[in-house]
């Protein structure tokens, strides 16, 4: 699958020149124009990679560089800006984006950053998942909820590992079934709603809201807040 990129931009025109151009490139491409929606968008759906102006209405790029590092710190973050000032290349990368452009930029070496930084991403091993309050540690498959430690069976670690890696997405019940029982789907099985069960009693141990959401006649989506 095309890697998603979101790019967080005020300027209409440059907008379209970066989904125009990031789509030539193979790339899937969805925007936001101000900070508050860049950030909700980005911290609610799947993306591989984020390019975020600096400059932004509602809420500065900065500001949200620092909510994404501190909800999704594996999510890399290439800043685009007027400025080019070293102070400012170095206020955006020790704030913690993995690369900086300053405009006027080419396309194709954006093209090129987003393609090195996708390398280094799919190289680095993730050892941790998190949505919202629900924490899962891949090493020591460790499951909480609100710092509460959730007792799950190894079908529902996985199920529940899979809807968190697809966090936002919707997945049918045949989807799950091939990528957690490792079987075609068969319509008369109940499988997925019986395991989907079993994690949300699980899961409102601390009272919290369901995390996982029923889209009717589809399937299932992990929608945590961040």
């Amino acid at each position: 699958m095309p890697a998603r990129i979101l790019v967080i931009e005020y300027e209409p025109g440059i907008v379209d020149f970066l989904e125009r151009g990031l789509v030539a490139y193979g790339f899937e491409v969805e925007s936001a124009a101000d900070g508050i929606a860049g950030a909700e968008r980005a911290l609610a759906e799947p993306f591989d990679l984020v390019v975020l102006d600096v400059m932004l209405p509602l809420r500065s790029g900065l500001e949200v560089l620092a909510q994404l590092r501190d909800a999704k710190p594996e999510l890399p973050v290439i800043i685009l800006t007027a400025r080019g000032e070293v102070e400012d290349r170095v206020i955006g990368l020790d704030s913690g984006a993995i690369d900086y452009l300053t405009k006027p930029f080419s396309l194709s070496e954006l093209a090129a950053r987003i393609r090195a930084q996708l390398r280094v991403a799919a190289q680095t091993p993730t050892t941790t998942l998190a949505g919202g309050d629900v924490e899962i540690n891949l090493i020591t498959r460790e499951v909480k909820r609100g710092g509460i430690l959730v007792r799950l069976s190894t079908t529902e670690f996985e199920l529940l590992t899979h809807l968190l890696r697809n966090r936002g997405r919707v997945l049918s019940r045949e989807q799950i079934l091939r990528a957690v029982w490792g079987y075609e789907y068969d319509p008369g099985t109940n499988v997925v709603d019986v395991y989907v069960g079993y994690l949300r009693r699980k899961l409102r141990q601390t009272g919290e809201r369901d995390p996982i959401v029923t889209v009717r006649s589809v399937g299932y989506r992990f929608d945590a807040p961040a």
